[in-house]
Parts: structure tokens; C-alpha cells; sequence
């Protein structure tokens, strides 16, 4: 899976992240694995997946789209508007890059982890939903979306999880990303064509 071991992919990204940062990526990386055993997902996968999807975060904001242009990643008006939603871009090439991690799946599931998209695998929702509930998150709804963590389908929780990011994003004004309204649309289409 990498080059790598995985105590060198927690050196080297420990030296590259602020701590709290890091310490973020830790605690994703071990969600991943929890809701990875729960839905029956590779956990090696889950756990490099969980640990590296901010690696890119040691890029500063203004700097996001120029290394983005580097590397020949496509981006919208969107992602111009927000740039550091291109971290999860930029972070899906840097584990190959810098972490010798060449796994597509890995890399979708960074790609992925910020704004969701259609056709999300299992381990591109546990990497989504690890990063919203890891232990050092906290907001209101944090808790309840534990419990569906613990208690309800990948689906059901993904729903969630995705209502609550629309919800916030637009509390706060910024603009929702379309990736994330397929997502949320893909999930719901699918619920109700079962009922």
C-alpha cells in the first residue's frame, strides 16, 4: 500500500502539520478504523486514509490554488471563491508524492473528504464522516452524530452528517458546494426508491 511504514507517515506528516492539526489526523485516522470495522471496510485503508487527508493543510490558504495549477488539478469558481477546499485535492496527489502511498481508493477518499460527491464508496463516507466526529470535534450536534456513528446505517449517518454540513455552510453564508447536494441527493433518491 505505501513505501512507507506507517510510524514514517506519522514522522514525517508530525513534522509538516501544526500539532493540533495533527493531532486532528490522528483522531481521524482512528474513527476511520472504528467505523471501518463496523462496515466491514479495509482498516489499514481507513486508518492512511484517515491519517493523511489533511496533509496538504501545511499549504497556506493563498497558496492553495497555485499548487493546485501545479499539479494540473481541475477546479471551479467554487473552489476559487474557497481555496482551502482544495486541500483535499492537493492532498490526494501529495500521498503519492511525499507518502508513497499509491492506492486509488486512499486517494479518492481524501479527494473526497471535504465536500462528498456522487458515487461515494463506503470508505469515501467513513473518511467523510471520521472527520466530522473524531474525538477532538466539538459542536452541538457532534454528539448525536456519534450515536448514528454507533447506531444507525452508513447511509442514514452520511445523510446526516451531510444535512448538518448544508445546514452550517449556510448559517454561515458561504457557498454550498454542489458536490455535496449530489451527495445528499444520491443518498435520499436511493432511501425512497427502496420504500
Amino acid at each position: 500500500m505505501s513505501s512507507m511504514s506507517v510510524k514514517e507517515m506519522r514522522e514525517k506528516l508530525a513534522s509538516r502539520l501544526k500539532k493540533s492539526r495533527y493531532e486532528h489526523s490522528l483522531g481521524v485516522a482512528e474513527t476511520a478504523v472504528k467505523l471501518a470495522r463496523r462496515f466491514g471496510v479495509d482498516e489499514e485503508q481507513a486508518y492512511t486514509a484517515g491519517l493523511l487527508h489533511d496533509c496538504a493543510r501545511e499549504y497556506r490558504n493563498e497558496d492553495m490554488l497555485q499548487e493546485a495549477v501545479k499539479r494540473g488539478i481541475p477546479f471551479g469558481a467554487i473552489e476559487q471563491a474557497m481555496p482551502l477546499l482544495l486541500h483535499a485535492y492537493i492532498g490526494a496527489r501529495r500521498i503519492g508524492e511525499l507518502y508513497g502511498v499509491h492506492d486509488e481508493a486512499i486517494a479518492q477518499a481524501i479527494w473526497r473528504h471535504t465536500v462528498g460527491g456522487p458515487g461515494m464508496t463506503r470508505l469515501d463516507k467513513i473518511i467523510w464522516f471520521a472527520d466530522m466526529i473524531e474525538p477532538h470535534r466539538d459542536y452541538p450536534e457532534v454528539e448525536e452524530l456519534r450515536r448514528l456513528a454507533r447506531e444507525a446505517t452508513l447511509d442514514e449517518m452520511v445523510l446526516e452528517g451531510l444535512n448538518q454540513s448544508i445546514i452550517f455552510v449556510a448559517h454561515k453564508g458561504h457557498l454550498i458546494h454542489p458536490d455535496t447536494v449530489l451527495a445528499r441527493n444520491e443518498i435520499l433518491l436511493r432511501q425512497r426508491l427502496k420504500e
